[in-house]
């Protein structure tokens, strides 16, 4: 999967897919083929945080 350049598209996108589809990050990134801390660092350097209680970066 391609992911958006925009870290807002980023955010929303990924916080869509964490919200409908997948339990955890974990389970979206392998399922996705997608470098789980490549993407956790893309979007804290637009100041987001993944939170695992509550499945969403904020």
């Amino acid at each position: 999967m391609t992911l958006p350049e925009d870290p807002m598209m980023l955010f929303s996108l990924i916080n869509m897919k964490l919200r409908d589809q997948y339990a955890s990050l974990d389970e979206l990134c392998d399922d996705l083929h997608i470098d789980e801390n490549l993407l956790v660092r893309k979007l804290k350097n637009a100041g987001f945080e993944y939170s695992r209680e509550q499945n969403k970066f904020w």
